[in-house]
């Protein structure tokens, strides 16, 4: 009955944070949305902040894990991306991205919350990351790419998106839009053939070293 209770709690913190935002998360909702005495949350958790911080990880390792076996078939940038904004519209109606946006717009102001928030988008991250260093891999840009940055830059920006969204939705569509354009680019270089791909790291190599 207390693991019971604890996943209660920690399901009516996503719930609170993704239908009200950070700051109606008290320990009264999100007690009321688990269905149980508040008093419990003080119990289990010792305050909401470590209850927040719980559910940041829980939340997170239960959507990396639903979408991991769809990551680890992406084949390429633009199915990456594709992917992204598939899951961007699963995630608008399941919260939990939008949840861990709220998460981390808290710890701006509540410092107790930034290492379990950055651990729960690290989840993301490590994903994002595998897929980036085997769709680039073998491509004109895998030399001078950098899989742990793009990873965190990407994670970044679509975590951004669930909030930038609430303000202005056809400027996330279009950042989307943006993105697959990207995309486009690395498919037509992928295209080029083994003398335009020499060409295109020769003068990628030049421009670095400068």
């Amino acid at each position: 009955m207390s693991q019971e209770t604890r996943v209660k709690l920690l399901e009516g913190a996503l719930r609170t944070l993704t239908e009200h935002g950070i700051a109606k998360a008290s320990a009264r909702n999100i007690a009321a949305a688990a269905g149980v005495n508040q008093a419990l949350v003080f119990y289990h958790f010792g305050s909401v902040d470590e209850l927040l911080a719980e559910a940041c990880r829980h939340g997170a390792r239960q959507r990396v894990e639903r979408y991991r076996p769809r990551l680890d078939s992406v084949g390429s940038l633009a199915e990456l991306l594709a992917f992204g904004r598939e899951m961007h519209r699963e995630e608008r109606e399941h919260g939990g991205v939008a949840a861990l946006a709220q998460l981390l717009a808290g710890a701006q102001t509540q410092p107790r919350l930034g290492p379990a928030t950055s651990a729960g988008l690290e989840l993301w991250i490590n994903e994002i990351e595998k897929v980036l260093v085997r769709v680039l891999g073998e491509t004109p840009l895998g030399e001078f790419a950098d899989p742990p940055g793009l990873a965190r830059a990407v994670s970044a920006a679509f975590v951004g998106l669930e909030l930038y969204e609430g303000v202005d939705p056809d400027g996330a569509d279009r950042a989307l839009d943006a993105l697959a354009g990207l995309a486009e680019l690395a498919a037509v270089l992928d295209e080029l053939g083994p003398l335009g791909q020499r060409a295109v790291r020769h003068r990628l190599r030049r421009h670095t070293s400068g």
